[in-house]
This record gives structure tokens, sequence and C-alpha cells, in this order.
């Protein structure tokens, strides 16, 4: 599944790596201890196929696809030259009142791997931007037709919809909500469906919690359906920790929305693009949504973008009046920018020509046994997986909550592999190329680790 690369790429991005150090003081780093990272650099200087390299060169397994972004591998061919040309060709094109062929081709591209009836792709430039986009729309959408008092929006405890004001108040982590204010008004939370007494060490989807979507009854008889735009939900919490819904969850939760003309919105920023064994998790899991968010794997990481995919009626809602008017309200500089839009195209050529989108469902039984084989291990107290995608929790220092899970973060980093820490959680989310040795590699490493941190 690992090409090679463009030499002469390689030997650029070695160039840029050994330029030099510069000083480190002006970068505020984002969701980043800034002053311990500071203190030690983990700098890294280029990157191909499953590793990178870091500024001592260094080979680093890269566990984590980037930040659950680089679905194909890093570097790979076709999309680096696709962004080439397209940089070459034309730098940029405004988005609004115009446009250029890529971004129509791309939008057919990625309605056609789309759950069926949802073909109307709003390009945005980020996950954050996507869920905005699509909060937008539902509110929107009722108050077109009819139902403006629909302004409500909920969200979930524990649920991650990127860091602006819209995602952080449907959001449900405390750490991401509580030091900007009271944030959008009209927003609830459904309950979180974790349940480690009933459901630690589940392979797969657990068993228990599918009445867990019946809490979304009880916010509709406290505040009525009426006022309900939307619920947002990612089909796996990924940020949080890789909470896989329980099984009948989700249709629960459709099924709901359905009785009450509340729209359903998944956040599949993470499980977009393969990450579950099929392009979308809505497929995997046989639940069509309204709206679904993406980003990340659209375009392998290479360039940023996001989108939102629309069923069919909520677009055609929108298109009602004067031909000359403007439908919708909304819109970025950069939406379907033209280099975005040649990286995105260039990284479904890539899923296409390498069968990835169903990839992880071939390797799934696979990494589900060597993530579960960490069970017993000291301070291991759940071990969850779906896919492509593994949570290890482990128990926190009394009075140092997370350190541990950094600490073994740190420990890997130094021993050649890169992973994600959230809380005292840790998450695997390798590109899809990934072969059987090397989902061997990082959990012996991570075994290596964890041990060490007893």
């Amino acid at each position: 599944m690992n090409k090679p690369v463009d030499p002469a790429l390689m030997q650029a991005a070695e160039a840029i790596g050994s330029a030099g150090t510069h000083p480190m003081d002006a970068h505020w780093m984002p969701f980043t201890a800034n002053r311990q990272f500071k203190k030690a650099p983990r700098l890294l200087t280029r990157a191909a196929g499953m590793h990178y390299w870091d500024d001592k060169g260094r080979q680093i397994l890269d566990g984590a696809a980037g930040l659950w972004c680089v679905n194909a591998g890093h570097t790979r061919p076709r999309i680096v030259q696709a962004i080439q040309a397209q940089a070459a060709e034309m730098d940029f094109a405004p988005p609004f009142q115009m446009s250029h062929p890529k971004a129509f081709e791309l939008a057919e591209r990625v309605a056609e791997i789309a759950p069926a009836g949802m073909n109307k792709v709003f390009f945005v430039n980020s996950g954050s931007e996507a869920v905005e986009t699509a909060l937008k729309m539902a509110l929107a959408y009722h108050r077109v037709r009819g139902e403006g008092s629909r302004t409500r929006l909920i969200g979930r405890e524990r649920g991650y919809h990127g860091v602006n004001f819209g995602g952080i108040s449907v959001g449900g982590m405390v750490a991401n909500r509580k030091m900007f204010g009271t944030m959008l008004g009209g927003v609830d939370h459904l309950r979180h469906t974790h349940d480690p007494v009933r459901n630690a060490f589940t392979v797969g989807q657990p068993a228990h919690g599918a009445e867990l979507a019946d809490d979304l009854e009880r916010l509709v008889a406290l505040h009525d359906a009426s006022t309900i735009a939307a619920v947002i939900v990612e089909p796996i919490a990924g940020s949080t920790g890789v909470l896989v819904p329980p099984q009948g969850y989700l249709q629960r939760l459709r099924d709901i929305c359905d009785k009450h003309g509340i729209l359903l919105i998944f956040d599949e920023v993470i499980t977009g693009f393969g990450r579950t064994g099929q392009p979308f998790a809505a497929q995997t899991f046989g639940v069509t949504p309204d709206l679904i968010t993406c980003a990340k794997g659209l375009t392998n990481g290479a360039v940023p973008m996001g989108a939102v995919i629309a069923r069919q009626k909520i677009h055609d809602t929108f298109m009602q009046g004067p031909e000359h008017l403007i439908e919708f309200y909304h819109g970025y500089t950069y939406s379907a920018h033209p280099l975005a839009c040649a990286a995105a195209l260039g990284t479904l050529d890539t899923y296409a020509e390498e069968g990835l989108l169903t990839r992880a469902s071939e390797m799934a039984g696979y990494f589900a046994q060597a993530v579960h084989s960490l069970k017993g291990e000291p301070n291991v107290i759940d071990v969850r997986n779906f896919g492509l995608v593994g949570g290890i929790e482990l128990s926190p220092i009394e009075g140092q909550p997370t350190k541990r899970a950094f600490d073994i973060f740190l420990d890997v980093w130094q021993q050649g592999l890169l992973l994600r820490t959230t809380g005292d959680i840790l998450a695997l989310s390798p590109p899809l190329i990934v072969e059987r040795s090397q989902i061997d590699q990082i959990v012996e490493m991570l075994r290596g680790a964890i041990r060490r941190a007893a």
C-alpha cells in the first residue's frame, strides 16, 4: 500500500528541515503545553507513507494519521502533483458569484461516495467551519420553511465539534468550554454514551446503551419539539477518547428526530473518508443523517478544507424567490479554494485506486485483536475500537489528571511513535495504508511505555 515518494520532494523537505533552528518565542501553539514543548521541542521536518522524520533525522511511525487526517499516508504522489499543477495554473478564484471547474468536479465526486440522497456539497476550510455552516443551515432551513421558532440546538456531553463558538456551544468537552463565557444561547445536551460498568473492553460496538438516545425525548418534553432545530453528534466521538456508539443508538436517534421534525447532523470530520470501513460512518452504521460535516481526510490533510454534505430536500428548500437573490448568506473567502480542490481530487483518486475507503473493514479484525491485547497491562481500564480507530483508557494518577497519558506520549515519541492523547486516553488512528506488521509495532511500543509508566 505504501508507494514511493518522488526523491526530489524528499530532498526539498530535507533542505527545509536542515535550514537551521529558529527562535520559538513568537509562535503561540494551538492545543499545546507551550512551555513544556519549547523546553524540549518535537519538530517534524519531512514525511512519507507511514512515517515522519524529526529534525534529528529519527524516523517516527505515525499512529495518528497526523491529526486524524492523513488517511492515505504522507506525501502521496497524486496529491502532491495535483497541488503543484494547480498552483502553477491558478492560485485563487473568488467563490462569491464566481467559481472554477474543479469545485464542481469535486462536489460531484464527494456526492458520489456520500450516502444516498445526500448530494449537495458546500465547501469550507476546516471541520470547525463545517460545523458552524451546518448549524446555520439547520437554523435557516427551518426559518425558510416557516418554522422560525426552531432555534434550539442539541449537542452531546463529551462531544467535540471544533473550536468556534457554535462548535464549543454544542460540544461537551469542558476544557474547551469553561474559559469562553456563556457561548450560544438556546443549546442543550444529550447524555454521553460512555458506560464503562457495562461496556468496558468491548470489541466494536457496545451491546448496552441504545436507550440513551431516549434522552432526546426528555429534551423534547422540556423544550417542546417546535423549538428544536437540530441534533449534532459524532457517530464515533473521537477527540474525547473514541466512544463507539452502542448497537441501535444512532438508529434510535434518527427515529426520534424524524418523529419530531428535527434535523440530524453527523459530525464526520474524523470518521469520514474510510476510517470506519466505508466512505462515511453513516454508511457503516446504516443511518443517514440530514447533514454531514467533514474535513481532515477530504484532502488527506495536505491543504485545509472541509465541507457540509446536505440532503437534496434541504438544498431545494432554499431555492425559491427571485433567482438573482442570494439564497444562503454564508460562505468564506477560501471556500472551494483551487489548491484545496486539487488536493481533494488527488486524494479521492488515491483512495479509489488503492481501495482505501473500505480497507479499514479488512484490517479491523486484526487491529481490534492487537489493541485489545493491551487489556491487563498496568493501569489500562478500558480498550475501545472500531474500524481503524482505537482508544486505550488509563487510570489517572491521583491529583495529576492527564499526566499518565502524556508521559506515555512522550515515552513513545522517544521510541519513534506518534499517537494522540486526550485526557488519560491514548488514541490511535493510523493511516489506512497501515500494514499488520506496523500495527504490531505500534501496539508493542505502547505496551512497553505503559509498563514503564506504571
